[in-house]
């Protein structure tokens, strides 16, 4: 049996004793109480909140994606939180945040702020929509459409079911997910008039479109969100967006914008909350049209996917710009007035 030489037991013992007290102290610490945090997917999104929250103080956080390693805090005790794109990101990131133990986000509200394809029927490029449901778009049977049988006007259908327009059982448990009633309508009453960004290149591109919604300029309007890793395109898989939005909602969600993450940052907050880390009804979504989900007449569904947001559609400038001023809006009312926030949603 080696012994330690005297020593090296004190110079380990020398070595460890800072490491030791600051786990204690970590441990023992108050945890910081956070009014609200904005969850955002890539860097352009959150960029646009660094300034006007004067995010300044940044802290390491542990499980959150290599590529956002890190939130932005301010002095008011909001925090912006970069997941990285996907649903994998997206659960694993925000629970890593909801987890640690440095924070008490029991009261804290949580905003999703992120771009979307758009559907032309809803909206245009830079509208803001405040979603009521989250509806997951990715978990299905497929059959590719060139062997599907006949009749059928798309491969996709709930899983376990037998055919297209069937509702499946919610085995996963993250299907579908309906946000508050009474924060959805605060947001709306703080945030429903405001005037948005627009631009010359996103005019010019609505133009194009029949709808009446999609040649519209920008506005703040309530419809609902859909969420899957496949950034899908056209008419055909846009009328089964609006059909599955229906199906799995039994016909309450209006089918409104394509997007990526969503359910899985629902999922991954409800399963804090069941910690009771957070509170789920303090979740609000704002997704931005920043391209439509289908071509305009004139044009293949190839050619609108690869129009670029930031050249072609000119959406997505306007886009980011409009998360920020509505999305912001709600933030400084929730720090304006935080002794009534605090104790829940104030009537609108």
């Amino acid at each position: 049996m080696t012994l330690f030489k005297p020593t090296t037991l004190a110079a380990a013992v020398a070595l460890a004793a800072p490491l030791l007290a600051q786990a204690q102290a970590a441990a023992s610490a108050t945890p910081r109480p956070i009014k609200a945090v904005v969850i955002t997917m890539f860097g352009p999104e959150a960029e646009g909140w660094f300034q006007p929250l004067k995010l300044d103080e940044r802290i390491q956080v542990p499980g959150l994606s290599p590529d956002y390693p890190e939130i932005r805090c301010n002095t008011d005790d909001v925090c912006l939180l970069t997941t990285g794109m996907g649903h994998a990101n997206a659960a694993a990131s925000t629970l890593a945040l909801a987890m640690d133990p440095r924070f008490d986000f029991t009261r804290s509200y949580f905003l999703i702020a992120g771009i979307a394809g758009i559907d032309p029927q809803q909206g245009t490029l830079g509208t803001a929509a405040w979603a009521r449901w989250l509806i997951d778009f990715g978990i299905a049977h497929e059959i590719d459409a060139r062997e599907m049988p006949k009749g059928w006007a798309t491969g996709y259908y709930g899983l376990l079911t037998k055919r297209p327009g069937e509702k499946p059982k919610f085995e996963y448990r993250t299907e579908a997910a309906r946000l508050d009633e009474a924060l959805l309508q605060k947001a709306l009453a703080l945030t429903r008039q405001l005037p948005l960004q627009d631009s010359p290149a996103a005019a010019a591109y609505r133009s194009k479109y029949k709808e009446p919604a999609a040649r519209a300029k920008p506005t703040v309007t309530q419809c609902d969100t859909l969420g899957g890793d496949t950034w899908w395109h056209g008419h055909r898989l846009g009328q089964h967006a609006r059909d599955w939005t229906k199906l799995l909602s039994d016909g309450q969600a209006t089918y409104c914008t394509t997007q990526q993450e969503d359910n899985a940052t629902y999922n991954a907050l409800e399963r804090a909350a069941a910690a009771g880390k957070v509170n789920l009804k303090r979740l609000a979504v704002l997704r931005a049209g920043s391209n439509f989900d289908r071509p305009h007449p004139g044009q293949t569904a190839h050619q609108s996917l690869t129009a670029s947001s930031t050249g072609g559609t000119g959406g997505f400038v306007p886009a980011l710009q409009n998360l920020q001023i509505v999305g912001g809006a709600l933030v400084q009312d929730i720090v304006r007035a935080w002794p009534q926030w605090r104790e829940g949603v104030p009537q609108p």
